[in-house]
C-alpha cells in the first residue's frame, strides 16, 4: 500500500492503579492489524472519565483489548487486515476502540471507523466516537427521544452533556440541563438547552415541575447516580424514561418505587465498551446516516475545551478530574517524519 509502519511507536501506559501521576510515555512495539481489522495511525484521542477509572484500577478493559487507555481516536488508515473491504489506505478517519488509544498507532475493528465529516479537525473528529456513540444509544435507543418532547441531561458541560444537548436540540426536544456553576449553566444554553440549571443554587426538580406547568420530562440521561436517581424520578412526566450511564455518586441508591408504577417510568442503563464489534458497528451506521450529516452542516459540533500533547495525559487527567471543563479535552499524538 506504499505506507511504511515502524516497528515501535510512542504510548502512555499506566504503570500501576493510581493518580494521574501513574500515567507515562512508554515505548511498545507497534500493533499490526488481524482479520476484520484496521490499522491507524493516531493523530488525536479523546480523553474520557473511563479512562480515570481506569487509570485507578476500577475499569478494566474487556478480554482481548489493549491495556493502553484511550476509547476513541482520529487519523489515517495505515494498513488493513484480511478482509476489510470498506476502507483503504491514507483515509481519514475516526474511531471507537475497546482501548489503546493513547498511542501513535491503534488496532481497531473495522465496523467501528468512521470516516471523519467535512470541515472537521482531527482534534474535533477525536472528541466524536465515545460521546456521539453513547448519547445516540442510549437518549434515542433506549430512552425513546421523541421530537417534541422535554429532556434533562445532568452534567450538561461534560462531553457527554454538550453532545446530549446538540443532539436532543437537533432532533426536535426541548432540553433540560444540571450544571456546576452560572458560567457553566451559560455555557450549556448557548449550545442550545432550553434551562440550563445550577445545582448548586437550585433545586433542578423544582425548576423543571415549575418549567413544564408539574408534568416533568419525558427522559433523563444520567451520569451522577446516587441520590440523584430518585430526584430524577420526581421531576419524571408519565411514561418517561430513565437511562444510566454513569454514577459519579456511586453506584448504589435507595428507590421509592411508588411515583415509578404510578408513572409507568422505565428505568434502564447501558454500558458501551464491553459491546460486540457487531452491536458497535451497527451504532457506527446509524450515526453515519443520521447525525455525520447535521455535524457537516454545521448544526452539531464537538466543543473542544483543552488539548495536551500524548506524552501530557496526566495533566490532561488532571484537568478531567478537577472538573473545570467545559466539553471535550483531547490529546494530540505528533507522528515521526
Amino acid at each position: 500500500m506504499g505506507i511504511a509502519l515502524p516497528d515501535s511507536m510512542r504510548c502512555v501506559e499506566i504503570s500501576q492503579p493510581g493518580g494521574p501521576e501513574v500515567l507515562r510515555p512508554a515505548t511498545r512495539e507497534a500493533p499490526t492489524p488481524g482479520p476484520g481489522e484496521v490499522l491507524i495511525e493516531v493523530h488525536a484521542a479523546g480523553v474520557n472519565r473511563p479512562d480515570v477509572l481506569q487509570r485507578m484500577g476500577n475499569y478494566d478493559p474487556p478480554k482481548g483489548a489493549s491495556d493502553l487507555p484511550g476509547l476513541e481516536i482520529a487519523g489515517r488508515v495505515v494498513a488493513l487486515g484480511e478482509g476489510v473491504m470498506d476502507w483503504a489506505a491514507d483515509d481519514k478517519v475516526c474511531a471507537l476502540v475497546a482501548g489503546g488509544g493513547y498511542a501513535q498507532y491503534c488496532v481497531v475493528p473495522a465496523p467501528q471507523v468512521l470516516p471523519i465529516p467535512k470541515g472537521l479537525s482531527m482534534v474535533e473528529a477525536a472528541a466524536l466516537p465515545e460521546t456521539f456513540f453513547t448519547v445516540w444509544t442510549n437518549v434515542f435507543e433506549r430512552g425513546a427521544l421523541q421530537k417534541g418532547e422535554r429532556f434533562l441531561v445532568h452534567g450538561g458541560s461534560s462531553g457527554i452533556g454538550t453532545t446530549a444537548i446538540q443532539l436532543a436540540k437537533a432532533f426536535g426536544a426541548t432540553v433540560f440541563t444540571t450544571a456546576g456553576s452560572p458560567e457553566k449553566c451559560r455555557a450549556c444554553e448557548q449550545l442550545g438547552a432550553d434551562r440550563a440549571i445550577d445545582y448548586k443554587a437550585e433545586d433542578f426538580v423544582a425548576v423543571i415541575k415549575e418549567a413544564t406547568g408539574g408534568r416533568g420530562v419525558d427522559v433523563v440521561l444520567d451520569m451522577v447516580g446516587g441520590d440523584y436517581v430518585q430526584r430524577s424520578i420526581e421531576a419524571m412526566a408519565p411514561d418517561g424514561r430513565h437511562v444510566s450511564i454513569a454514577f459519579l455518586r456511586g453506584p448504589k441508591t435507595t428507590l421509592n418505587l411508588m411515583p415509578v408504577m404510578l408513572k409507568r417510568l422505565t428505568l434502564t442503563g447501558s454500558t458501551l465498551r464491553a459491546r460486540s464489534v457487531e452491536e458497535k458497528g451497527r451504532i457506527a451506521g446509524e450515526l453515519r446516516a443520521k447525525v455525520w450529516p447535521l455535524i457537516e452542516a454545521g448544526t452539531v459540533k464537538p466543543l473542544i475545551h483543552a488539548t495536551f500533547p500524548l506524552d501530557q495525559a496526566a495533566e490532561a487527567h488532571r484537568l478531567m478530574e478537577s472538573s473545570a471543563h467545559v466539553g471535550k479535552i483531547v490529546l494530540t499524538v505528533e507522528q515521526p517524519l
